[in-house]
């Protein structure tokens, strides 16, 4: 007979922690809400038009990504 779900979680919980893991909950949007899709690209909108009005950052940026290999922009 297998061992009990709980019981194997339990275990790999514990396996855990003694590796010096801990556990955390994480709270994300609702992609599923309605509006979610609508409000991304809202916001996406906004970041790109704050982001085309600095030119210094976006210089920045591409000056970074130079240095990582494979990376075309």
């Amino acid at each position: 007979m297998s061992t009990p779900i709980r019981v194997r979680v339990s275990k790999h919980r514990a396996a855990l922690r003694a590796a010096g893991l801990r556990p955390v909950q994480l709270w994300v949007p609702d992609t599923r809400q309605p509006g979610f899709a609508e409000a991304c690209h809202r916001q996406s909108l906004k970041v790109n038009r704050a982001d085309a009005k600095d030119r210094a950052l976006q210089d920045f940026l591409d000056a970074s990504v130079e240095s990582i290999e494979g990376w075309t922009a």
